[in-house]
């Protein structure tokens, strides 16, 4: 039996960069067929539309049907896996209660459409910033759907984490382990390497070896760059990131239906772990088993790691309250 996929946004640049890698099998896998649903604003449907004879004439195995839509209880029938990826860009002179307004407008509407004609087994993951209150959005419109369900894509923040401390230390990505990102997905938010690994060993010990004051690279050089990662790929690029975040949010969703070995970053619900608020929509270090996110408990954290934490944090409550605001929570 196929998974049905909903992504949002079909006829944007991150949901063109998904649809390819969807329908190839680098989500769920080469033995699990797809049924991709493209949800545009009318406005979009060309694009969608575009997209979809493009995957017909790729002729992928895997991919059992396509359908341009927007309509969204059409959109999310019997959807299992929900990519929120259309959501309104933050424009000039727009406050940022603007854009929780406008995204309250967006989002609150998709989580009834879910909750309405979704499958039973529906997980979504929120990639439309701000993901992290979009998300909580949603979850609270969604009635009868677990808060559990739905996500905030922090995972690009971690690839980018966990490139820099690659190239600092010139060593392979792929042996940077355990850098969690904590809190929103915003200039705020923490990357943490205080329990992060380099081939199994301290990296706050290997970059002893290569920074002569480790705190003031932390502070000036790396979390400033990570947080600003996107700012700086849109002065570069001329237009945000795209395939990173696809293949960030790829990576969210894999993990979360097969599983992980070891820690992963996702924004999840919060019931009170490390002091966040309950109800938060907050990144955390995670796991994925049996198709469940968990947070990681028990992990030390110095003050200064704390204060970060609190300080991202505080920004979540502000953006929720905002939204309270607004009578949408």
């Amino acid at each position: 039996m196929a998974t049905t996929i909903t992504i949002t946004g079909a006829g944007g640049q991150i949901g063109y960069a998904l649809l390819f890698r969807i329908a190839a099998g680098d989500m769920l896998g080469q033995d699990e067929k797809v049924r991709l649903r493209l949800l545009e604003i009318p406005q979009g449907l060309k694009a969608a539309e575009g997209a979809a004879l493009e995957l017909q004439d790729c002729a992928f195995d895997l991919l059992e049907s396509v359908e341009v839509t927007d309509d969204a209880a059409t959109g999310f029938d019997s959807c299992n896996l929900a990519l929120l990826v259309g959501a309104r860009p933050r424009g000039p002179g727009m406050e940022r209660a603007d854009l929780l307004a406008a995204n309250a407008g967006i989002f609150g509407p998709q989580g009834a459409a879910i909750a309405g004609s979704a499958a039973s087994d529906v997980r979504v993951t929120v990639v439309g910033n701000p993901a992290n209150t979009n998300a909580l959005i949603a979850a609270a419109s969604a009635d009868g759907i677990p808060p559990e369900r739905f996500t905030a894509l922090t995972r690009l923040d971690e690839n980018r984490a966990r490139a820099q401390l690659a190239a600092a230390l010139d060593a392979p990505v792929s042996a940077i382990r355990r850098v969690p990102i904590w809190g929103n997905h915003s200039a705020t938010q923490f990357p943490d390497v205080t329990h992060a690994t380099v081939d199994g060993r301290p990296v706050l010990e290997a970059l002893a070896e290569r920074v002569d004051d480790v705190e003031a690279w932390l502070e000036q050089t790396f979390i400033p760059r990570v947080a600003k990662r996107g700012a700086e790929i849109i002065e570069v690029r001329g237009s945000s990131s795209v395939a990173s975040a696809a293949n960030a949010t790829i990576e969210h969703t894999r993990d979360w239906v097969h599983g992980t070995d070891d820690w992963t970053s996702a924004g999840v619900v919060s019931n009170g772990e490390y002091g966040v608020p309950a109800g938060l929509v907050s990144s955390f270090p995670v796991r994925s088993v049996d198709g469940r996110w968990q947070i990681v408990e028990g992990l030390e954290l110095s003050a200064w790691a704390r204060g970060r934490i609190d300080a991202s944090v505080a920004e979540l409550v502000a953006e929720r309250d905002a939204v309270r605001a607004l009578g949408v929570l």
